[in-house]
């Protein structure tokens, strides 16, 4: 399994602030309020990043420590795609959030304190769940050993 590139992260964030855009541009074309996320959505961003490095944690100590017990090769695995699937969500989130900031951003009229933030909000929440993606998944990685044979090397 390879590492999240920044491709495909620069791609779920584009996606979600085309998103967020154009989410509130429909609904601002068809007389209806803009789009507000819940606050409660921030705070589950950030409860999530919280709990993908917590998982990520014991696979660290297992992996870099010879004294501790073995780690399940399955449990590993699904917490690093757990942290992998956590990032690239975290940059739709966050490209949503700040799509829906772009649009605020650019009406004549100021917005509402309350919906200002919550945007904002789940924009850096976003980018924090993006980065607590990324440590977990760096924290499931193995050290490269020194018999493990290389790729296009002879067998």
């Amino acid at each position: 399994m390879k590492r999240t590139g920044a491709g495909v992260l620069l791609v779920a964030a584009v996606l979600g602030v085309a998103a967020g855009f154009a989410l509130d541009q429909l609904l601002t074309s068809m007389g209806r309020p803009t789009f507000t996320p819940a606050v409660t959505l921030p705070l589950l961003l950030l409860v999530l990043g919280l709990i993908v490095i917590a998982l990520a944690i014991p696979i660290r100590r297992a992996t870099r420590s010879g004294a501790s017990g073995a780690i399940n090769p399955f449990r590993a695995v699904r917490v690093a795609m757990l942290a992998k699937a956590s990032s690239i969500v975290g940059a739709a989130i966050g490209g949503l959030g700040a799509g829906l900031l772009i649009f605020l951003a650019t009406r004549p009229v100021p917005p509402s304190l309350g919906s200002l933030g919550t945007v904002i909000a789940t924009a850096v929440c976003g980018a924090l769940l993006v980065a607590a993606g990324l440590v977990a998944e760096h924290l499931c990685t193995i050290r490269k050993d020194q018999d493990d044979e290389q790729p296009g090397g002879d067998a």
